[in-house]
């Protein structure tokens, strides 16, 4: 009987029955892209630094994991201290510059020869390497993204640009200058946001970083390995606080959609919910039968919510060709279980509404 009661309520109100499916898909949807969209972001990042193919990284004490807001506070002569070191064969200074003209972007200002010591060089699939000091060098997802070629002229930071070559991706950015011409341009001379450390040997490393310590106090040093590891929500507080405000507002769209459906269905469905009461149903069988309809409804939802996610993803890939959206397994049970808690909260009321109601007068209404 309650199975009965849970498929003709479902199929008697067929469009109410596709807007609550398309509302928790719609919440499981925003769940799992956005924590894909941000944990893509900060695990394509931290796979472009270890690429590099440098051991260690020296940066500000202040400095965000995510290198395009840490700034040029550190002067670039500490390079010459560190490469003093024993055990340190080459070190390589960057100057990084976030902009948001025409989309975000982390421009890296390097010095072409020390960087090609550190990461033994890139890979030109056309082009070459940096000569002037208006050349640039962009990675093939970039130039894919921006429609740009070799030749062609590149705008940033207001600056026009020769863009000389087009490189593999997943090394450190996907634009690079010239790190003197960058520092002039936004005036930090002789300054830089992160210092990469090739080491004579990677076992030499920990004994590395111990003298850059006693030398550099206050800054933080990190072996590249490890990088991986730190680029989470967790250790970016803003970035976690956006996430929870997203997931917040999915619950909420799914909850209110699922109270207002459910108290819809009561209202509708009086008569029936008389006519259990008089057969000599109880509470405890209305309450499941309301419940089990709205768990039916999650589902649907959820299912076709992970369906939307991948096709969103598509879309976005589509249009930012530079975009990594990670969608993992873990997150598609965590975005099922977030909408079927929220459905049964919103449930839970109008479930409750309809134990109340008297037999008689459920039968009289009309």
């Amino acid at each position: 009987m309650m199975g009965q009661f849970v498929a003709n309520n479902l199929f008697h109100r067929p469009v109410r029955t596709l807007i609550g499916v398309l509302a928790i898909a719609v919440e499981v949807m925003l769940v799992i892209t956005i924590v894909g969209l941000t944990s893509g972001m900060l695990r394509e990042t931290a796979k472009r630094i270890e690429g590099i193919g440098a051991d260690i990284m020296i940066q500000p004490s202040s400095a965000s994991p995510m290198f395009m807001f840490s700034g040029a506070p550190m002067p670039i002569k500490i390079g010459e201290k560190i490469q003093e070191l024993k055990y340190v064969q080459y070190v390589s200074p960057a100057l990084l510059q976030f902009n948001t003209s025409g989309g975000v972007e982390a421009i890296w200002g390097i010095d072409p020869v020390s960087f090609r010591e550190v990461s033994n060089g890139f890979v030109f699939l056309e082009g070459h390497d940096m000569q002037g000091p208006d050349d640039m060098l962009i990675d093939d997802w970039q130039a894919k993204a921006k429609k740009v070629n070799l030749g062609d002229k590149y705008n940033v930071l207001n600056h026009d640009w020769n863009v000389v070559g087009i490189v593999e991706h997943g090394k450190a950015g996907r634009i690079f200058v010239p790190i003197t011409t960058l520092q002039a341009l936004v005036g930090a001379h002789d300054k830089a946001s992160i210092f990469l450390v090739k080491c004579t040997r990677e076992d030499h490393t920990a004994d590395v970083m111990a003298e850059i310590k006693a030398i550099l106090p206050s800054n933080k040093i990190q072996p590249v390995k490890e990088y991986m590891s730190l680029m989470t929500s967790t250790n970016i507080p803003a970035l976690q606080t956006f996430i929870n405000s997203m997931i917040a507002l999915a619950v909420s769209i799914g909850l209110l959609v699922i109270f207002l459906s459910m108290y819809t269905t009561v209202l509708e469905r009086t008569r029936d919910i008389g006519v259990l009461k008089a057969l000599g149903a109880s509470k405890g069988l209305i309450v499941r039968a309301l419940l089990a309809e709205t768990t039916l409804l999650c589902l649907l939802g959820i299912f076709s919510g992970i369906g939307l996610s991948y096709a969103v993803r598509a879309g976005f890939l589509k249009l930012f060709p530079t975009l990594s959206i990670l969608i993992t397994p873990g997150w598609m049970v965590r975005a099922g279980l977030i909408a079927i808690v929220g459905s049964l909260v919103g449930a839970s009321y109008p479930a409750w509404h309809a134990t109340r109601k008297d037999a008689v007068e459920a039968l009289a209404y009309d």
